[in-house]
């Protein structure tokens, strides 16, 4: 199969007619083998009636539908699982993103030896309060990762199978899954502008500080556990060290002071009595914390069942 395209939605009944139509009319005007899996993730609209629908009148659709919300990342995770095709593409089902790029790329990832396209929609159709959020999150994505992608979290991506059969997508991850495929081995990371649609149908389902708080966390947790997932010490060994020696240091000093009388014996003040004391004792209980903290992740790494689950490209027999 040449193409699996992997589309989670939310309430979207009125759009899936439209959208699958004009996925198999690029289809057969490029003679792809294709799949459309439609990963429902519990809408309360008539969306599973449509798949049903649209699955019996053309075996190319597939559906699968969640018995509750689980969210955007659980529904590419599952169809991620299900899908056949040498080459994934994700979109979303408002029609904001256009079919007819597949073919480029599908060409990007075939000849151009990409492992993952990401979409870039340069000029956006959405509300500035989707926009100036996203835009913050590019520029710190950027920065913290080193990935140089303008839309992170565009849905429309192109994806080499083996990626989306060896990365895992959950939580809210899914603004980050080139961040995801760049942990695992896939680094063939790249972009491609794509046209963005006004939405027809329907009402979009993230809007506001909630994007911005979120995405803000995800990114913070991709890259914690991106460098530090298998080496937790590494963090908070380095940081507790620091903290310990800043405590333990500044502790001393103000020993030291005391006994060879640094001030004048009418000023001098016992330990107890200076507020500094107390500052350098809690930097070397906090440093302390610290250090046990990463022991006990690593301790909980090394003991992990998948602590040795390495992704391998190639063997010799």
């Amino acid at each position: 199969m040449n193409i699996s395209v992997v589309i989670p939605l939310l309430d979207e009944e009125e759009s899936l007619p439209e959208l699958s139509e004009r996925i198999a009319k690029v289809m057969q005007e490029n003679r792809f083998t294709y799949e459309i899996v439609f990963v429902d993730d519990g809408s309360k609209d008539q969306s599973w009636a449509v798949i049903e629908k649209l699955s019996a009148a053309n075996p190319c659709i597939k559906g699968i539908k969640f018995r509750r919300n689980y969210g955007k990342s659980a529904g590419l995770q599952v169809g991620f699982e299900a899908c056949e095709g040498d080459v994934v593409i994700t979109m979303d089902a408002d029609l904001q993103d256009n079919p007819e790029e597949i073919p480029e790329l599908y060409k990007m990832i075939t000849e151009g030896g990409w492992d993952l396209v990401s979409g870039w929609k340069q000029k956006r159709k959405d509300p500035i309060s989707k926009t100036i959020p996203t835009k913050l999150f590019n520029w710190a994505a950027r920065r913290m990762t080193g990935i140089v992608l303008h839309d992170f979290n565009c849905g429309l991506k192109a994806y080499r199978k083996a990626v989306v059969k060896s990365i895992e997508v959950y939580g809210e991850m899914h603004r980050y899954i080139p961040v995801i495929a760049k942990w695992a081995g896939f680094a063939k990371i790249t972009e491609k502008r794509v046209v963005h649609s006004e939405r027809k149908y329907g009402v979009g389902k993230f809007f506001g500080m909630e994007r911005f708080v979120f995405g803000f966390l995800d990114l913070l947790t991709i890259t914690f556990v991106s460098k530090f997932g298998k080496r937790p010490m590494h963090l908070f060994g380095t940081l507790g060290t620091l903290m310990f020696a800043v405590g333990f240091f500044f502790a001393a000093y103000l020993g030291i002071a005391k006994l060879v009388h640094v001030y004048h014996h009418e000023h001098a003040r016992q330990l107890a009595e200076r507020p500094s004391f107390y500052i350098s004792l809690t930097t070397m209980i906090i440093g302390t914390m610290f250090f046990l903290a990463g022991f006990l992740g690593e301790l909980i790494s090394r003991n992990s069942p998948v602590r040795n689950n390495y992704l391998i490209e190639k063997k010799t027999v």
